[in-house]
C-alpha cells in the first residue's frame, strides 16, 4: 500500500467514526446555517499571480514544520497580502482539524480553502458548517462520478471547488467532471517528487477560462513570476512561508512588494 492509499483509508475510517457520533442528517442541518460564504473563486485572480497560503503543522515530505497558532498565522499571511489560506485538515499524517480552519477563518477576512483527502459527501458537509470557502478535489483519489457529484455538493452549498491534478490525463478528468478551477500539483503523491515544470506543461492544455493554481515547491519571487507569463493565476505556498521567522515579510518578498 502506498502512502497515499493509506492517507486515503484512514480518511474513510474517520469518516465512519465520525459519521457514528454526528449523523450525516444532523451535519447537514447544521452546514445549512453556515456563515455567509467568501468569494474564493475571485480571490484567486486578484493577482499576478495571487498567492493562496497555507497553514500546516506537518506533512509526509516535510515532516515537523512547526506549531504556529492558526490565527495568528492567518493574521500574518492576510498582513503579507495572501488573496486566500489553504488549511490542512487531515489529522494523522499533517495533525491539522477542521478547527484549524475555523480559527484561522475568524481572524482574518480571507476565503479559506479546506485542504484534505475528500472521499466521502460528509467531509463536504463538515467543510460547508466549519465556514469552508473551498475544498480541494483530488482526481488521483476519486472517480469521474464521484469528482463532478462532489464539485456539485460544493457548489450548492456556496463553496468552491478547487479540482487538484498532477498530469495530463487527471487534467482532462478534471474537465469532464466540470472542473472551472483546477489545482496542478507539482508534487507527485505517490512518489512525493516536486518537479515545478509540470504546472507549466498541464496549464498549457487547459482552456483559457480555466482558473489555474500552481501548488508545491515555490519558494521565490522569480518562481512566482514564471507561472504568472505562463497563465497561471494562484500558486499556493506553505512550507517556506512557516518555516520563515516573520511569514507576513516573507509572503511579502515572495509577491516582490516591500512588507
Amino acid at each position: 500500500m502506498s502512502q497515499l492509499d493509506a492517507i486515503v483509508a484512514g480518511r474513510l475510517r474517520d469518516v465512519r467514526q465520525r459519521s457514528q457520533r454526528l449523523p450525516l442528517e444532523v451535519l447537514r442541518a447544521a452546514a445549512r446555517r453556515r456563515p455567509a460564504p467568501r468569494d474564493f473563486a475571485r480571490a484567486l485572480r486578484r493577482g499576478a499571480p495571487s498567492v493562496v497560503a497555507e497553514f500546516k503543522r506537518c506533512s509526509p515530505s516535510a515532516g515537523v514544520i512547526g506549531d504556529r497558532d492558526p490565527a495568528a498565522t492567518a493574521r500574518a499571511y492576510q498582513l503579507g497580502g495572501a488573496a486566500a489560506l489553504s488549511i490542512l485538515t487531515e489529522p494523522t499524517w499533517f495533525r491539522g482539524g477542521l478547527d484549524d480552519l475555523v480559527m484561522a477563518r475568524n481572524a482574518s477576512g480571507l476565503p479559506v480553502l479546506r485542504k484534505d483527502f475528500i472521499v466521502d459527501e460528509y467531509q463536504i458537509w463538515e467543510a460547508a458548517e466549519a465556514g469552508a470557502d473551498a475544498i480541494l478535489l483530488i482526481v488521483a483519489v476519486l472517480t469521474g462520478d464521484e469528482l463532478a457529484a462532489f464539485r456539485s455538493l460544493a457548489e450548492s452549498l456556496g463553496m468552491c471547488a478547487v479540482v487538484e491534478v498532477h498530469d495530463e490525463d487527471e487534467a482532462r478528468r478534471a474537465l469532464r467532471a466540470g472542473a472551472t478551477i483546477v489545482g496542478i500539483n507539482n508534487r507527485d503523491l505517490r512518489s512525493m517528487r516536486v518537479d515545478l515544470s509540470i504546472a507549466l506543461r498541464v496549464r498549457r492544455g487547459l482552456p483559457e477560462s480555466c482558473t489555474v493554481v500552481a501548488e508545491s515547491g515555490y519558494a521565490n519571487a522569480a518562481e512566482l513570476a514564471t507561472c504568472a507569463d505562463a497563465g497561471i493565476h494562484a500558486v499556493l505556498i506553505g512550507e517556506s512561508l512557516l518555516r520563515a521567522q516573520d511569514p507576513a515579510a516573507a509572503l511579502a518578498a515572495l509577491r516582490g512588494v516591500p512588507a
